[in-house]
């Protein structure tokens, strides 16, 4: 059932699924359930186990809010795209961002737009009620490192999300320039990436898959290990044992499109069917 570590927690959302409404077995009514304030942390104490929540329902906020605090992360809760923007643009810092879709004034996409445009590159999970592939897709090719459905369990959200923060923690080893790529230049600190001088508008998401073909230029990387660096190891998704497959392949479609915007002659990546990808060996200079 999602959401019941405690059974005052469920959110309107899920209520209107079929849960119970009202008063709960422990006595406590969802009526006493009053939203958590928004957005007002010192930019100054937030450390790097902060959550920053962006969602228009205040119940939702609350019940992922409590359940995070109790797993023990802080909280940043967020009533709407503009009071989260309004929280990065003033120096403040977290481990991930939990994003809903749709709300007023600013959706999640144009959100999570305006983060990358500005420079910030804070693992960004969308938590919403769409389940279509669609929205999935849009969403990683947008820089989310995640699309999780709100009807799932917390255990699985909150696993979704440890995923994402020690991904972003674990930079591909590759040396100074582009590894064995010639041509292709890195900057770790914004996450950009050049070839041959000029900027390729790469997510982050995109960025790490590119690193970790240039690290290894010359060998073939594979589907799994790929998939394993955006979503984390042992991540199944997809229909049956190889369905990551397919999302792979729409990732790296991406990053080549991406580098023939810069370059239309570009095409130094290739696949290993049934395998993976490579960069081409001393390819590029």
């Amino acid at each position: 059932m999602p959401f019941t570590m405690k059974p005052e927690r469920l959110s309107p959302m899920l209520e209107a699924e079929g849960f119970p409404q009202g008063p709960q077995p422990n006595g406590v009514s969802n009526a006493s359930m009053m939203p958590i304030a928004p957005a007002s942390a010192d930019p100054a104490v937030v450390t790097s186990a902060t959550i920053v929540i962006v969602d228009d329902d205040p119940m939702l906020r609350r019940t992922v809010a409590t359940n995070l605090e109790d797993a023990g992360y802080q909280v940043v809760p967020c009533d709407g795209g503009r009071a989260a923007l309004d929280y990065f643009a003033n120096g403040g810092r977290a481990a991930a961002v939990l994003l809903d879709w749709h709300m007023p004034e600013i959706d999640g996409p144009e959100v999570l737009r305006r983060l990358r445009d500005g420079g910030t590159f804070v693992p960004v999970i969308f938590l919403t009620g769409h389940n279509q592939p669609i929205y999935e897709e849009a969403a990683l090719a947008g820089g989310a490192v995640d699309f999780v459905d709100k009807s799932k369990s917390f255990g699985i959200i909150l696993q979704r999300l440890r995923l994402a923060i020690e991904g972003a923690k674990a930079p591909v080893a590759v040396t100074a320039g582009g590894g064995g790529a010639a041509g292709l230049d890195f900057d770790d600190q914004s996450s950009r990436a050049a070839w041959r001088g000029r900027q390729v508008d790469l997510t982050l998401t995109e960025y790490r898959v590119t690193r970790l073909l240039a690290a290894r230029a010359g060998r073939d990387v594979s589907y799994r290990e790929i998939y394993d660096l955006v979503r984390g190891e042992g991540f199944r998704a997809g229909s049956g044992e190889e369905g990551y497959r397919a999302n792979v392949r729409a990732l790296i479609k991406r990053i080549r499109q991406k580098f023939r915007d810069t370059d239309p002659e570009f095409d130094l990546i290739e696949n290993y069917p049934g395998f993976g990808y490579r960069w081409k060996d001393g390819a590029g200079a």
